[in-house]
């Protein structure tokens, strides 16, 4: 992991495209904003996670209705 350390007003680019600067400090938070093309999904960490969750339980439905399809039309 690489840490770096910005003040208010300073920014970190990543790649090409992507910009993240420090808006503010207030307290144990930060404020950043983000600058990125439209086609760049951005989460804070708990909806990301929760995102991949849900879309797991999904696919896990998915693959059990899959299989119980394909059992039924065996027994035709």
């Amino acid at each position: 992991m690489l840490v770096l350390t910005r003040r208010i007003n300073e920014a970190i680019k990543i790649g090409d495209n992507i910009e993240v600067k420090v808006l503010g400090i207030d307290g144990d938070q930060i404020k950043l904003g983000i600058d990125a093309p439209k086609h760049v999904d951005i989460h804070r960490m708990e909806v990301y996670l929760d995102i991949q969750q849900q879309n797991s339980e999904a696919a896990g439905i998915s693959t059990d209705l899959l299989n119980l399809l394909k059992n039924n039309t065996k027994k035709d």
